[in-house]
C-alpha cells in the first residue's frame, strides 16, 4: 500500500529520455516507482492526458528577504516551482553587522528593486553570520523548499565595513577575512557564492555596489576557499569590458577551486556578436577542462510598463509626474480627465526628470517601436507589427495617442512589454541558441526581484507553453529538452543530489500539468508586501497538482496549507 500513487500519466521524467505512460508511486517524501503499473494507493491521483513532471528547480531568484517571512514564495511557487535558490548578483543579507542593516537593504533595493518599507518591515534580522542567517531560514515552516548562495557585497561590507561602501581595495587581511567567512558559509550549507560587477547595479542613490571594482586576487582568493571547502558553485555579473581580463581570472578561479564557475549572459543590442564572444570563451575554458558555463535565460530581459509601475512611457512628461502621489484610482480618474489628456500628450520630456530617472527612461519615452501590447496571454515573442508604432499607424494617430488611450482604458491595470535584451530583429533566435548550447544553464528568473517592472517567475511556464508547445516563427524546442533543462540539469549544476528527476530513491518533488490547459494570465500588481509594499504577480492555469516531499502544496491552482518546504543545505 502506497502512501500516493499518480496513475496514468505521460511521465517527462527530467533526464531528457523520451517521455513514457506509467504510474509514479510515492512512499513518505521519496518516489519509489516511476514507470508501469503500481499496487494500490492511500490516495489514487488520476493523471490520464497530463503531464507528469519533476518539479522546477530554480537557481536564479532573489527571495533573500521575503523567505524570513513568507512561506508561499508566490509567484514561483504557483507556477510548478518547487526549489529555488537566491543568493543572487552578489546581493543578500549575510553577513551583517547591525550598523550595516540599512545600508544592505539599500543595496538590494538599488539593484533588484525590492522595496526598501517592505524589507525593513520584514527582516526581523535574527542573524548576524551566514550559518545564523540558514538557521533562521531553517526555522520558518515553507511551502517550498529554499536554498542560499553567500553574496558578495555583504560579505565585503562585513569584512571592511564603510571602506567596502567606499569600494576602497580589500588589505591582505580583508582578504583572508572574507576567504574564511566564505568557507564557513559553504561549509553550513550555502551552495556557492555570487559577485557584480557592472555598472548597471547601484544604489537608490546612485552608488555603485561595494564589490564593482574589486581586485580579481580578492576574487581568486574566495574561490581559493571554494576549492579548501570542496562545494558549491562561484557565480558572476559582469560587464566584461575588458573581455580578456575577466576571463584571465575566471579561468584561474575555476583551476585553483575546481568548482563550476558560471556567469550571466545576455545578448546586447549595440554589440550583437559579444554574446558569442563570450561563448567561444567558455568553449576554450571547456576545451582546457576547465568548468566555465554560461548561465542564459529563456526569454528576453523585458520591462513591464503601466500605469502603476516603476517605469511608464510619460514618466519624463511633468504632467505625468505631477500625478504619481495619487491613489491608483485617483490617478486614473485625472488621468481620464481630456484636458489632462491634452496637457500630457503636448509636453516633452522634462530635463529635471531625466536627470533623476534612470537613462532607460529616455528610451522608453521614445521607442514606441519597441513597445508591445502585453495581453491577456503574454507574448514574449512578438512581431514588429504588433508594437505601439505599428498599432498606431493602422489607426491613423500617433503613437503617444495610441499608448496614452490603451493604458488608461480598461481597469487601469493594462500594461505593455518593452524587450532590452535578446530580442533582436523581431524574433528569439539568440535566446534558442543559447538556451541548446550545451554549455550553458538555464536561469535569470529573477523571483522575488524588480517587483515594479519585471515578472519573469513565470520563466518556467514559458518554456513549455511558447518554446514546446506554442512558437509560431521559428524553431520549438522538444519538450523531453526543456523539462530536462528545469530539472536535473539546474540541480546537478549546483549540487542538489536528491531532485530533478522522476526515480526512486528520489524526493517526491512533482508536477502534474494539463499541457493544453497551461496559461500564463497578464501580471498584476499586488500591494501584499510588509509595510504595504507593491510588486507585480502572474498567476497560472494548468498546473493541476504540485507536491513537495510527496505533500500536495497545490491542487488546481489553489494552496493546500501543507508546509513541507524546508531549507536545503549543501553537502
Amino acid at each position: 500500500m502506497h502512501d500516493v500513487v499518480i496513475r496514468g500519466g505521460t511521465i517527462v521524467d527530467g533526464t531528457g529520455a523520451p517521455a513514457f505512460a506509467g504510474d509514479v508511486a510515492i512512499d513518505g517524501d521519496r518516489i519509489v516507482q516511476a514507470g508501469g503499473k503500481a499496487g494500490p494507493a492511500k490516495r489514487d491521483i488520476q493523471a490520464e492526458g497530463r503531464l507528469v513532471t519533476p518539479g522546477w528547480v530554480d537557481v536564479h531568484t532573489h527571495y533573500d528577504g521575503q523567505a524570513t517571512w513568507d512561506p508561499v514564495l508566490a509567484p514561483s511557487s504557483w507556477h510548478g516551482v518547487t526549489t529555488i535558490m537566491f543568493g543572487n548578483c552578489g546581493v543578500g543579507f549575510a553577513p551583517v553587522k547591525p550598523a550595516h542593516h540599512q545600508a544592505l537593504i539599500d543595496l538590494m533595493e538599488g539593484v533588484e528593486d525590492i522595496p526598501g518599507i517592505a524589507l525593513a518591515e520584514g527582516l526581523k534580522w535574527d542573524w548576524e553570520g551566514f550559518p545564523s542567517y540558514l538557521d533562521a531560514l531553517a526555522r520558518l515552516p515553507r511551502t517550498i523548499d529554499v536554498a542560499a548562495q553567500v553574496a558578495h557585497h555583504p560579505l565585503r561590507v562585513y569584512a571592511m565595513g564603510e571602506r567596502a561602501i567606499n569600494r576602497e581595495m580589500a588589505t591582505a587581511d580583508d582578504i583572508a577575512l572574507m576567504a574564511r567567512l566564505t568557507e564557513e558559509a559553504l561549509k553550513a550549507g550555502a551552495f556557492g557564492f555570487t559577485t557584480s560587477r557592472t555598472d548597471q547595479h547601484k544604489t537608490p542613490s546612485g552608488e555603485l555596489v561595494p564589490g564593482r571594482y574589486a581586485e580579481h586576487e580578492e576574487l581568486i582568493a574566495i574561490g581559493q576557499a571554494m576549492g579548501r571547502a570542496g562545494r558549491g558553485a562561484f557565480g558572476m555579473l559582469s560587464d566584461f569590458e575588458d573581455e580578456a581580463a575577466e576571463f584571465g581570472w575566471l579561468r584561474q578561479v575555476a583551476k585553483d577551486s575546481g568548482r563550476p564557475v558560471w556567469f550571466l549572459l545576455t545578448d546586447r543590442s549595440y554589440d550583437p556578436q559579444r554574446w558569442r564572444r563570450l561563448m567561444d570563451g567558455v568553449r576554450s575554458a571547456r576545451k582546457d577542462g576547465l568548468a566555465l558555463s554560461a548561465q542564459v535565460a529563456g526569454r528576453p530581459v523585458g520591462l513591464i510598463l503601466g500605469l502603476t509601475t516603476s517605469l511608464n512611457p510619460f514618466a519624463l512628461r511633468e504632467g505625468f509626474s505631477e500625478l504619481a502621489r495619487l491613489t491608483p484610482k485617483e490617478q486614473l480618474a485625472r488621468l481620464r480627465d481630456p484636458r489632462v489628456r491634452a496637457d500630457i500628450l503636448a509636453q516633452e520630456a522634462s530635463p529635471r526628470l531625466m536627470e533623476v530617472l534612470p537613462p532607460l527612461s529616455r528610451q522608453i519615452a521614445t521607442r514606441w517601436d519597441r513597445m508591445y501590447i502585453l495581453g491577456e496571454t503574454p507574448d514574449y515573442e512578438p512581431p514588429p507589427e504588433r508594437s505601439i508604432a505599428a498599432l498606431a499607424a493602422r489607426e491613423g494617430v500617433s503613437p503617444q495617442e495610441y499608448c496614452y488611450d490603451y493604458l488608461v482604458g480598461g481597469d487601469g491595470g493594462r500594461m505593455l512589454y518593452f524587450p532590452v535584451t535578446n530580442y533582436v530583429h523581431g524574433d528569439l533566435e539568440v535566446v534558442r541558441e543559447m538556451v541548446t548550447d550545451p554549455h550553458t544553464v538555464l536561469g535569470l528568473s529573477d523571483g522575488g526581484a524588480h517587483c515594479g517592472v519585471i515578472c519573469d517567475a513565470s520563466l518556467p511556464t514559458t518554456m513549455l507553453t511558447h518554446w514546446v508547445r506554442d512558437r509560431q516563427r521559428g524553431e520549438r524546442l522538444g519538450l523531453e529538452f526543456a523539462v530536462k533543462r528545469l530539472t536535473s540539469e539546474t540541480a546537478d549544476f549546483f549540487g542538489f543530489h536528491d531532485r530533478g528527476r522522476l526515480a526512486p530513491g528520489k524526493k517526491a518533488d512533482l508536477n502534474v500539468i494539463d499541457f493544453g490547459a497551461l496559461r500564463a494570465h497578464h501580471p498584476e500588481m499586488a500591494y501584499d508586501l510588509p509595510a504595504g509594499g507593491r510588486r507585480l504577480i502572474q498567476r497560472v492555469d494548468g498546473y493541476e497538482m504540485t507536491m513537495v516531499s510527496g505533500t500536495p502544496i497545490f491542487e488546481r491552482g489553489e494552496e493546500t496549507g501543507a508546509r513541507p518546504g524546508k531549507l536545503v543545505r549543501a553537502e
